[in-house]
């Protein structure tokens, strides 16, 4: 799709010239305002690892249900089954899903500050909670809460990054900041191997403390807030001019154009906002569908915990490793034709897994299956970060992965349904490789409908 700025389209300030900022927060020029930054500076990069680093504790805080799942099962007297198990993993999801619809927009409109941090706390507040939690209902309303803010943090903080960074490296960053979705898996997998058995099930979730009295604070000192406050501007223009002088103010740095859903969801933007919403549907459908029950899984074809911790370790690895390798193929070859290669891996690699290989090949596919399937995801969202124009950036990574959390809902409690049925492990896996297969399906459409625009798009347009 195409979207050609309109002449009448306002310029907050020059190139260069500050902007007033929310108290506390580091200063940022208008060109992190309006557009990427010209150039990639310490303040920046700080703000980019502080969102980095809070991306890290939300791939924990989802990863660490599927290290417990068996604990909770087996442990807790609350008399969970494989099913309802799955709907008490499916219940973070959902918050997830309300979290980054609202959340994108939020971002938009009060600030990518302000969210970012109302989300981190959030977060971290309830999943600290989750650790005392008296039954499976409490512990099932205490993770639909913490969702809401891990759903709401990943769109405002790439938004954030998005506008933060230059143009040329903004698909890149994009893809390796959601590296910290697998090394938060990663860390969830290697602590309750020393956790679980040490101290039990409740003490992984007291690692959210980490989030709450650490990065927090971080982010209070160096997030930037990028969008100009009206009421400050308003308040400087009735002082110094007047009532001619005040429009003329708000015309020049606080007119924006429409950033809602309703943008997405009408033309030029409609076509390419459901695409990117179906392909992000199926590929966190094999995302968190392995993430959540893939020790279970493993535990079920006669694995002990710590080597079945072992195998979800490869996972987020593997995972990791994509986050690397498609940062580099989304920059080479773009971010759309990479996504399409990596569903087919991630596809690929799962239907071999139900041929009963040795534990070396699963392993390996296991590897694969993380490199494509989250790589996949990461390469989704640079594609909405890199083809959306800023004032509706937020907004479409939300509308993206807030509709693509209906695939991580629905992942847990298929899975565990799948499993009552007693149609054994292998049905999660050919589950999992169907739907990344159809990412990969979906994604080609993207790729031709986004070729089609590129065609008719005149000189000068963003493309989407």
């Amino acid at each position: 799709m195409n979207h050609t700025p309109s002449a009448a389209t306002p310029q907050r300030s020059e190139p260069g010239a500050p902007v007033p900022i929310a108290a506390g927060s580091l200063p940022v020029t208008a060109a992190t305002v309006g557009g990427p930054a010209a150039r990639f500076s310490k303040a920046s990069a700080a703000a980019v690892l502080v969102c980095w680093l809070l991306v890290v504790f939300d791939g924990y805080d989802l990863i660490v249900y599927g290290t417990v799942q068996s604990s909770l099962i087996n442990d807790t007297g609350w008399g969970l089954t494989k099913a309802t198990a799955g709907t008490i993993g499916s219940m973070a999801f959902a918050g997830m899903m309300i979290g980054a619809i609202f959340a994108g927009r939020m971002a938009d409109s009060w600030g990518r500050r302000r969210t970012i941090l109302g989300c981190a706390v959030i977060f971290s507040i309830f999943t600290i909670l989750c650790a005392f939690a008296p039954s499976a209902a409490v512990f099932g309303v205490l993770r639909l809460l913490a969702g809401i803010g891990l759903g709401g943090l990943v769109p405002s903080a790439n938004a954030l990054v998005a506008e933060l960074v230059p143009a040329k490296w903004r698909s890149t960053i994009a893809t390796l900041m959601m590296s910290g979705v697998p090394i938060g898996g990663s860390i969830a997998a290697l602590v309750g191997i020393q956790l679980i058995p040490a101290y039990g099930w409740q003490a992984m979730f007291l690692v959210a403390v980490l989030a709450l009295v650490i990065v927090v604070p971080l982010g209070l000192k160096y997030l930037p807030e990028t969008l100009a406050p009206v009421s400050a501007t308003d308040s400087e223009d009735e002082k110094t001019t007047g009532k001619a002088a005040r429009i003329a103010g708000r015309s020049a740095s606080t007119i924006r154009e429409p950033s809602g859903f309703s943008s997405l969801l009408r033309a030029p933007y409609l076509g390419i906002s459901v695409l990117f919403a179906l392909a992000t549907i199926a590929t966190l459908f094999a995302w968190y569908g392995l993430g959540t029950w893939l020790p279970n899984l493993m535990q079920l074809a006669g694995y002990n915990l710590g080597s079945a911790l072992t195998f979800a370790l490869a996972l987020n690895l593997g995972a990791v490793a994509g986050s690397v390798i498609t940062a580099w193929a989304g920059t080479r070859f773009g971010p759309v034709p990479t996504a399409i290669a990596a569903a087919a891996v991630a596809a690929g690699a799962l239907v071999v897994l139900v041929t009963g290989p040795s534990v070396t090949v699963v392993y390996l596919m296991l590897v694969l299956a993380g490199v494509g399937t989250h790589g996949t995801q990461c390469l989704i969202i640079a594609a909405v970060a890199s083809h959306y124009p800023g004032h509706l950036r937020g907004t479409a990574l939300g509308w993206a992965l807030g509709t693509g959390r209906i695939g991580a809902v629905a992942a847990p409690q298929v899975g565990g349904l799948l499993l009552a049925a007693g149609l054994g492990v292998n049905s999660n896996f050919l589950a999992f490789a169907g739907a990344a297969a159809i990412a990969a399906v979906l994604l080609a459409a993207v790729g031709i409908k986004l070729k089609s625009k590129l065609s008719i798009t005149p000189t000068g347009a963003s493309n989407v």
